[in-house]
This record gives C-alpha cells, sequence and structure tokens, in this order.
C-alpha cells in the first residue's frame, strides 16, 4: 500500500514537472512585493490552512537561512476573528472582510486549495483583484471555480487529495529556497 502511494507521489510530481516555470514565475511575484515593502496574505480551508499557514510563519520565522522577517499573515491563523466574521457574515466572507482590512494594492495574495470551489476563497480572489493585490492560486484536480481568476495559477496535475497537498507542500518549499536565494 505504502508502496502504491509512493509511486503515486512520483507520478504525480513527474506530471507537475513542466509546472516548474510557473512556480518560479508565482515565487517572483512574491519576492517583488516583499522587496517593494508589501505583504504575503495566505488563506486555504481544512489541510490547505495547514499550507497557508506554513507558508506564512516561515515567511515571517525563517526556512534555511538567517534573514530579516518577511511580511506575512496567514488569513485563517485567528480562530476569534474567523468565529466573528463567521457568525457576523457568513462562512463565505472569512478571507473577503479580512482582505478588506488588511489588502492593499502591491501585496499578494496566496490561496491553497485542491479543489478550487471554496465560495470563501473564490470570494477572496474577487475582493484581492478589485483591491490591487496580485493573487496566485494553488489549485489540485482541474482547477475547479479558481480556475483562470489569479494572476497565477498552478494546478497539480491530480485529482487524489492527499497527492495534490503533498504538491502544494514542494511548491511554497521552492518558494522559500527561490526567496531567500534571491532576497
Amino acid at each position: 500500500m505504502h508502496s502504491r502511494s509512493l509511486d503515486d507521489l512520483i507520478a504525480t510530481l513527474e506530471r507537475f514537472r513542466p509546472l516548474l516555470p510557473a512556480v518560479e514565475a508565482a515565487g517572483r511575484e512574491i519576492q517583488q512585493a516583499l522587496k517593494t515593502g508589501h505583504k504575503v496574505l495566505t488563506a486555504g480551508n481544512g489541510g490547505s490552512a495547514a499550507d497557508a499557514l506554513h507558508l506564512a510563519e516561515e515567511l515571517v520565522g525563517r526556512f534555511e537561512k538567517e534573514r530579516p522577517a518577511w511580511p506575512a499573515i496567514c488569513l485563517c491563523a485567528d480562530p476569534t476573528l474567523l468565529t466573528c466574521i463567521g457568525n457576523d457574515y457568513g462562512f463565505e466572507r472569512l478571507f473577503a472582510r479580512q482582505l478588506e482590512a488588511l489588502g492593499q494594492p502591491g501585496d499578494v495574495l496566496v490561496l491553497f486549495t485542491t479543489s478550487g470551489n471554496s465560495p470563501n476563497l473564490l470570494l477572496a480572489l474577487e475582493v484581492a483583484r478589485a483591491r490591487g493585490l496580485k493573487t496566485i492560486a494553488v489549485l489540485g484536480k482541474t482547477g475547479g471555480g479558481a480556475k483562470g481568476k489569479a494572476d497565477h495559477e498552478l494546478i497539480v496535475p491530480s485529482s487524489v487529495t492527499a497527492r495534490i497537498q503533498e504538491v502544494h507542500t514542494f511548491i511554497l518549499h521552492a518558494w522559500l529556497t527561490q526567496l531567500e536565494a534571491d532576497l
């Protein structure tokens, strides 16, 4: 069983290989924002929220090298804020409301979603675009409703949620390596 999962992951990574230039281009978008004094905002639901949190904490903390902290906020990190917005405005406005408060032109919104169909993330993309943020959608399966709605999109070519999330982790680590080498 584990051998099958490993073989599936390796096959998924090979199918993903042609997207490496797009991963680098999205990384340059993040780099440009940080170089010009802007911030990175991240979001996702469930396991994808963990990826969003992982990226934000590595930007503020560090990945592999000692360096200055970079400004990043995970929009799924504050449970009191999430329950307040969810209760008062509805779950679909969780991230949009925060972008209205925190998002500035030149910032980058990075969304992680295996399906691309979460209403709260789709609305976040709309609000981010309207506010002048650059957007990166890290997706899976067919890209769902988010496909074609971000400045950069990375669609992991798999229908298996675990494989998609494993490649999402590869993507965020690739960005961190790129950023720490270039900034």
